[in-house]
This record gives structure tokens, C-alpha cells and sequence, in this order.
């Protein structure tokens, strides 16, 4: 059977998603607790209990909203059960939670619907990038995931380069391919956005301190697309900050989004500002499809 795993973690302490055999990731972490809780052997060819990512993070990227599958037979599941008078994905749940670390947290684990595929079943993802820079107010506990920039922006300037973005492009000059893979990805939406300030506000209880909301003042970048290829959202938010602090025109940005090539100048800036925060599927009645036409290699 095919489970969905919805879960969230922060990226700071792991060297990306996808498993690796001598660092910590996250992915390496699940599949091993995972191993722990069904006594499956880790070498078992018949169960390997490997999971299928709606999307791999890059070192240090977040994830408030991330998806994923995993195949298990009905008899390994079971095993979850225990003295517990629960459903085995409800058991499954309560024991990945309790044995994963802290800084991995599942949402939820249910049966996933026929055709189902966390990858590419996936209708879009949306990311977004959070800068404190001189004009925010900046608060010390979000240096974990918000990105600290001593510098002015021009949140228009950033705006016209964002908006270049959107449609259906080569983001060569942004992004590096997969084996065998391209680089042509659809963005849906793409801009920045200062967060007003605002307290946290409980009506009714009379607070004589408002509490203030934890993004106020924050410089963000929202961008969904149907997916993204590697560093493709860190090195846009690298090229977007540039032309806000001046150093580039939006003239410059237009001609790496026309000529789609690679160099130093449009590289991946810091990992920790950026969060992935949502992943849409469509109806169960078309994920198959959707999986399949996914699938083929694009072109413009």
C-alpha cells in the first residue's frame, strides 16, 4: 500500500533532503526511524522503505508544508500497532513523532489515493524567502530562518525583475539541471511583499501588550511554480536582491532570463531565509494522469 506523509522541519541542522550515507539529512533520518519502529532490516530488498519527495531541499532550506509517499506492505505496517487501539497510520504517526527528532515534525500519515505520487502528482509548490534588511526591525530569534541583510532595497526594482519571471522559461542562467533533465519550469506567481507591522492581537482579554506577530516588518518572496529546479528559488532571490541594493539593473536581469546560461554572477544566495510552505495536488480522479504527463521532458 502507498502512504502520504505531510510533515514540516527545520533544514538548519541537515545537509538537504535526499539521503546520504555519511551526513545527516532528512530523508536519512525518517527512513531510519522508520526501519526502527517495523524491525525491517535496512538491506531488505523486499521492503526497502524508501520515500518519495514532493520536492528536495536544498542544505539549510526549510519546510513548513512538505510531501511524501512510501510504499509498505500491509503486514509491516501493522507492526506499528502494537498495544495501541489505533488505526496503523494513526500508529505510525504517534510513533514517527515520538522517535524523530526535534526538528523534524509530522503532520499527518494517511492512505494515499490511487495514482498518487508526492512528486509528480504535485499541481504546484510555493516557496518563500523572508529578508530582514535595514528597513525591518530585526529580531535576533528568527536568524534561523530569515536571511539578515545590512542594506536598503528597492522592493519596485525587485518587483520588475519578479515579475520577468512568471510564465514559462528556461531558468538556465538560475538554475542546474538534473541528469538528463532541463531546466524549462512555469512560474504561476512570483513578487515581493513588505509584511505590515501588527500585533498579535486576542479579543476581548483586555492585553495591556500586544504580542507583535513574528514576520512583521519582513521583506518576502513568494513564488509558486509547478515545480523548480535545483537552487532555481535561492539564485532568483540572489539575482532580485542585487538589482534592489543597485548593484544590478533589471535590464541585466531581463538578459539572464533571455540567455539562459550559467556564471558567477547569479548563484544561489543563503539557504536559511528560504521556506517551502505549500505543495497542491489536484482531485484524486486525475493524479494518475497528472503523474504521467509530468513525466515528460519539457520544452518551450
Amino acid at each position: 500500500m502507498r502512504l502520504r506523509i505531510d510533515l514540516a522541519y527545520d533544514g538548519g541542522g541537515f545537509f538537504g533532503w535526499a539521503k546520504q550515507p555519511t551526513i545527516r539529512t532528512v530523508q536519512g533520518e525518517i527512513e531510519r526511524v522508520l526501519h526502527t519502529i517495523t524491525r525491517v532490516s535496512v538491506d531488505d530488498p523486499a521492503e526497502p522503505l524508501r520515500l518519495t519527495v514532493a520536492g528536495r531541499t536544498d542544505t539549510g532550506v526549510h519546510a513548513s508544508h512538505q510531501v511524501c509517499h512510501l510504499d509498505i506492505g500491509e503486514e509491516t505496517l501493522s507492526r506499528c500497532v502494537g498495544h495501541m487501539s489505533v488505526p496503523p497510520t494513526v500508529a505510525l504517526k504517534h510513533r514517527l513523532q515520538r522517535m524523530l527528532p526535534a526538528d523534524i515534525t509530522i503532520h499527518d500519515v494517511t492512505v494515499a489515493p490511487s495514482g498518487f505520487d508526492a512528486r509528480f502528482s504535485a499541481l504546484e509548490r510555493t516557496y518563500v524567502y523572508r529578508v530582514a534588511d535595514r528597513a525591518s526591525e530585526v529580531d535576533p530569534r528568527l536568524r534561523g530562518f530569515v536571511l539578515h541583510l545590512d542594506a536598503d532595497l528597492d522592493v519596485a526594482a525587485m518587483n520588475e525583475a519578479a515579475v520577468m519571471t512568471i510564465g514559462l522559461h528556461d531558468f538556465g542562467s538560475f538554475a542546474t539541471p538534473n541528469p538528463g533533465g532541463t531546466t524549462i519550469r512555469e512560474v504561476k506567481t512570483a513578487y515581493w511583499r513588505r509584511i505590515p507591522t501588527r500585533p498579535l492581537v486576542v479579543d476581548g482579554v483586555g492585553e495591556r501588550y500586544r504580542t507583535p506577530a513574528a514576520e512583521s516588518d519582513l521583506l518576502c518572496f513568494t513564488i509558486v511554480a509547478d515545480a523548480f529546479a535545483r537552487n532555481m528559488v535561492r539564485s532568483l532571490v540572489g539575482g532580485c536582491i542585487q538589482v534592489g541594493m543597485g548593484k544590478r539593473s533589471t535590464d541585466w536581469f531581463r538578459e539572464k532570463m533571455a540567455v539562459p546560461l550559467r556564471e558567477g554572477s547569479t548563484g544561489p544566495i543563503a539557504p536559511q531565509g528560504l521556506t517551502l510552505e505549500h505543495v497542491a495536488y489536484p482531485a484524486d480522479d486525475e493524479l494518475a494522469e497528472r503523474a504521467e504527463r509530468i513525466r515528460a521532458k519539457r520544452t518551450l
